[in-house]
């Protein structure tokens, strides 16, 4: 098969285009033939050798933690998918640019969602929906997401604007108007946030969402006034340091199934800025890692 491979550590160069082995379904997992998948903080983090302490891959490695297609191989014990079923999940940390792909966590595509946007929903659904269950019922509260136009940031505001909360995100400035829309008060980035958010919340912000690769934490613990009620899926030695809550994804189908009956319902419709084939995998990184928002790669 034709996947992205990087035989060691470093900037997107290292990335090439060759054949590679097949994976095959096992046991509680299924195989795609890929239409999609999305490049992830993680993905360009693993492939420059900044988690190999904690995370080192057997090289050469196929980057890409999420992604969409077609079943076309289902392992045992496996239930309720069945071959040319058209569904999008997660893999291992390392694993799914490439023509096929084995998921251990999986949920139907929607029928509202392109394949490009579905590819875009695995890692940043399951992150930001895990995110949000320490705050427990989120009716009639207010939420403040930093980091609120991401893939993260996106379906957190979804969930948290279709469960009755008043939601507060930061972003650029030049996704706003589309914030405003899905009905969410935007905010900039930057120093004075704790005044920015207390002109839009003068009763006051109830609980916190770090989603941003940002130096906010403090700032949220400072607006919310308690750290318990914050979570960040950004800043490990943050959370340690402060005592907020710290939230890793994780492959979860029944999170997933979440994410795509909101996607059907149109509460969410994951945001991607930019479609490459697979052939310009270096440019899909370069492009993700400088912030330019959602990067997704086409397989043909």
């Amino acid at each position: 098969m034709r996947a992205a491979r990087f035989h060691r550590y470093g900037g997107p160069e290292v990335l090439t285009v060759e054949d590679a082995p097949e994976p095959h379904a096992g046991s509680g997992s299924i195989r795609i033939r890929v239409g999609a998948a999305s490049v992830n903080p993680i993905d360009w983090l693993l492939r420059a050798g900044a988690l190999a302490e904690f995370l080192p891959l057997d090289l050469p490695a196929i980057p890409g933690r999420d992604a969409a297609g077609v079943v076309d191989e289902v392992g045992p014990d496996v239930e309720g998918v069945a071959p040319g079923d058209l569904v999008f999940g997660l893999g291992g940390h390392a694993d799914t640019t490439a023509e096929f792909a084995v998921l251990t966590a999986w949920a139907p595509v929607p029928s509202t969602w392109s394949v490009e946007e579905a590819a875009a929903a695995g890692l940043g659904a399951v992150t930001s929906l895990r995110a949000l269950a320490p705050f427990g019922d989120l009716r009639g509260r207010t939420l403040l997401v930093d980091g609120a136009s991401g893939a993260v940031g996106t379906a957190a505001t979804a969930a948290a604007v279709h469960a009755g909360a008043t939601v507060i995100g930061t972003a650029r400035e030049a996704n706003h108007e589309s914030m405003r829309a899905a009905g969410v008060l935007p905010t900039p980035y930057g120093p004075g946030l704790p005044d920015r958010v207390r002109a839009l919340a003068p009763q006051g912000v109830d609980v916190a969402l770090h989603a941003a690769a940002s130096d906010a934490l403090p700032d949220l613990v400072e607006i919310v006034g308690d750290p318990t009620r914050v979570v960040t899926v950004i800043d490990r030695d943050g959370a340690a340091r402060l005592g907020t809550h710290l939230v890793d994804a994780a492959n979860d189908s029944a999170v997933l199934a979440v994410a795509a009956e909101l996607g059907r319902a149109g509460h969410y419709r994951p945001r991607v800025a930019h479609v490459l084939p697979l052939d310009d995998i270096v440019k899909a990184h370069e492009l993700a890692a400088a912030g330019n928002g959602k990067v997704v790669v086409t397989l043909p």
